[in-house]
């Protein structure tokens, strides 16, 4: 038996209605158990999930940084008031604005839903990761998404195994698909739109030429090799309604109803009278004029032209970002704790050539092709940044 506390207390706190820090602080005092064990029952199930800053997309390596945004979702259950069940917890010490450092473990937050049974309490921890709000560095979020979707996850036909046997060569974008990005897309014209429209009310312009927002657009999917699909959208507000537009892609129509304002990252409403959470990013990327709509685990980025600006767009050329393969780059921020390497060394591809430490592990990089060293670009004891250049290949 273990005897301290562990993180995954709040799951038998609320399966259990029992404070187990209060009753942990007064044995301590010397008091006795105020319940026997008949008096423990189970109700409910509940879900706990670590919220941690790294980067499952790149081999779940830490994240440190600034937290621009820290919006968890809204708390119904509280540390320390075992009696309200059946809600969203958080557990955390971190706020806006506050610093992710190197030194210290990488788990941020707690994440607790508790539910009737255990399909609820899947179905509120998906909600409630759609919700939580993470800017400036990069967090777990999608791959808790992904393994909570995962059909296997969901018929409780898992084990100690699972990870490695679904995700043994790593994660990826493509292992959170979405079930309706036409959805996505039909929210970020919806977005876009209620964006165009506070233009309006823009004072100074001249009577007969003021501003007016249309309704056709086209959402130009970005890829890491430039624009990918184009899809003709079209957005009609509903007078009688405040906020609500009737957004068709394709052969799908989506009535969207949201009180989202301007500037907030999390958008919630109802698409044809169901409920739902997602998340707003405008200015992602190299593109100020792109929009970012996370939901479910799956990110996509976007343009919202109107038809012309995307006849336009077209013919741009893509700038494809710089070679950088002569390089061994910082996969992280972190402390460099030593470079086995020297100018004018051989190096055969999978060599060890530098490692790196942060948040209590030590990372180690290796060569990924032959080659003799150049430069040394970073010493021992540097702090580095993220894809910052430790050696050159000549």
């Amino acid at each position: 038996m273990n005897t301290r506390l562990q993180v995954e207390h709040p799951v038998t706190e609320c399966i259990t209605g029992l404070d187990l820090v209060e009753l942990m602080i007064r044995v301590a005092a010397g008091e006795k158990l105020p319940l026997g064990q008949a008096d423990v029952k189970r109700n409910g199930w509940a879900i706990e999930c670590r919220i941690n800053a790294e980067d499952p997309f790149h081999n779940f390596l830490p994240s440190t940084g600034r937290l621009v945004r820290f919006q968890p979702p809204r708390e119904t259950m509280f540390a320390g008031e075992a009696g309200q069940l059946l809600g969203v917890r958080v557990d955390t010490g971190v706020q806006d604005g506050g610093e992710i450092p190197m030194y210290y473990d990488s788990m941020i937050a707690k994440l607790i839903v508790h539910g009737r049974d255990r399909n609820e309490a899947i179905a509120k921890m998906r909600e409630a990761l759609n919700g939580f709000v993470i800017r400036g560095i990069s967090s777990n979020i999608p791959f808790q998404a992904a393994l909570l979707a995962h059909p296997k996850f969901v018929a409780g036909d898992f084990n100690t195994g699972f990870i490695a046997e679904h995700y043994g060569q790593g994660f990826r974008a493509e292992d959170v698909p979405h079930d309706d990005t036409d959805f996505l897309r039909a929210l970020a014209a919806y977005v876009n739109r209620k964006a165009l429209q506070r233009a309006v009310g823009i004072s100074g312009q001249m009577p007969g030429h003021e501003f007016t927002v249309a309704e056709d657009f086209v959402v130009v999917t970005l890829g890491p090799a430039g624009s990918g699909g184009r899809s003709p959208v079209k957005v009609t507000d509903f007078v009688s309604q405040s906020g609500s537009s009737a957004v068709q892609v394709g052969s799908g129509r989506y009535e969207i109803c949201s009180k989202w304002h301007l500037g907030g990252a999390r958008i919630r409403g109802t698409v044809n009278g169901n409920p739902f959470t997602a998340q707003v990013e405008r200015g992602v990327g190299r593109n100020p004029l792109a929009v970012r709509i996370i939901h479910n685990g799956t990110r996509l980025d976007v343009l919202v032209l109107t038809p012309r600006a995307a006849v336009l767009h077209a013919l741009m050329p893509y700038k494809a970002p710089p070679d950088m393969s002569r390089y061994v780059l910082s996969p992280m921020p972190g402390l460099l704790v030593e470079v086995a390497v020297q100018v004018g060394q051989k190096v055969q591809a999978g060599e060890r050539v530098a490692v790196i430490e942060a948040m209590k592990m030590e990372n180690v990089l290796f060569a990924a092709a032959d080659g003799v060293v150049g430069k040394v670009l970073a010493g021992k004891g540097e702090s580095l940044t993220v894809d910052q250049p430790i050696i050159e290949f000549a």
